[in-house]
């Protein structure tokens, strides 16, 4: 998904820091959405909450948006034509609909309820992602993964993966990068990563080991989740710091509960992000927004999509000015 703001600003995320209390139970930081239309009169509204004031980071996460259930009739879908990225992988998830991607390595290919799509952007790469006409609602989560400095430049590269249900008691996990409850996902990525969808039964508490190296974000879908001693609600981000080798999530309604568990090692390079691209200078951004002016062959073709190529929005009249994440509690 093109991040679609007219005046996007520019954010220089530095690495993330722990948190402690210091009796066992985590400190989680409740992070709120902010809606952002992907424009035209009947648009559909993202609810972004990554990256923002405070919080740019969950390990190499660094984008993410959750939208819908839309009524596709009334929004008009999703139509996002064939657009840039730099620097970072996408990671497309759906709950409900059906999205039909094509990019400039030639892949064509279908977004469905429970599959992965993961496309490396690296050097450049271009796609677009259109609702199919057989789509009524539209209900997911489009995601970005920051590229580590050795890997930033890597070649173009699209995974498709469909885990299988994982059957705990109290919850379904479908893990859809990295590890968790017993499953490994067989994805490439360039830093240690965990992607997972939870469904959690009406009432049911879940302990779930995970890696202490890692900080991780619970985005509530449907409901609320009480993780640790702390609520969080529907659209809202939990982050919890590294140090812990267990969460517990709980969910204290009577319908059940859905949320994306991200995590991460905390990504220690400072990265600029601005518009699709992801860089390391104000001049990285610059040369890549003139290379999509321009056409040129950095970002390929998006063979068999008929839409106009998406322009790019203006240079702000400033160069990156640093965006941090909290400082340690």
């Amino acid at each position: 998904m093109s991040n679609v703001e007219t005046e996007p600003s520019e954010v220089r995320c530095a690495a993330s820091v722990t948190e402690e209390r210091g009796d066992g139970i985590p400190h989680v930081d409740v992070l709120s959405a902010r809606d952002v239309p992907l424009g035209g009169p009947r648009a559909m509204t993202v609810r972004r909450t990554l990256p923002q004031r405070d919080r740019t980071l969950i390990g190499a996460w660094c984008f993410a948006d959750h939208y819908g259930p839309d009524n596709v009739s009334e929004t008009g879908g999703m139509q996002v034509p064939p657009h840039p990225h730099t620097g970072l992988q996408t990671v497309s998830w759906l709950f409900s609909g059906e999205i039909e991607h094509r990019d400039s390595l030639g892949s064509h290919a279908f977004v469905r309820p429970g599959e992965l799509n993961l496309m490396t952007g690296g050097f450049g790469i271009s796609h677009s992602e259109v609702s199919t006409p057989s789509t009524t609602v539209l209900h997911g989560a489009q995601l970005w993964v920051a590229l580590p400095e050795e890997h930033r430049h890597a070649e173009r590269d699209f995974q498709h993966y469909a885990p299988e249900p994982v059957r705990l008691a109290g919850a379904e996990v479908r893990v859809f990068l990295g590890s968790l409850a017993g499953d490994t996902a067989p994805v490439r990525t360039f830093t240690p990563l965990l992607g997972a969808e939870l469904l959690l039964d009406p009432r049911a508490t879940v302990t779930l080991a995970v890696d202490t190296g890692f900080e991780h974000g619970v985005l509530v879908d449907d409901g609320s989740v009480r993780l640790g001693e702390t609520l969080v609600r529907r659209a809202e981000l939990g982050y919890v710091g590294p140090g812990y080798d267990t969460l517990t999530l709980t969910n204290e309604s009577d319908d059940t509960t859905r949320l994306l568990l991200l995590g991460g090692t905390p990504f220690e390079e400072e990265i600029v992000m601005w518009w699709n691209f992801i860089g390391r200078s104000h001049e990285d951004i610059v040369k890549a927004r003139e290379e999509w002016a321009s056409a040129s062959e950095r970002f390929g073709v998006v063979e068999g999509d008929a839409g106009d190529r998406l322009p790019a929005p203006a240079l702000p009249n400033a160069t990156i000015r640093p965006r941090r994440n909290p400082p340690r509690r």
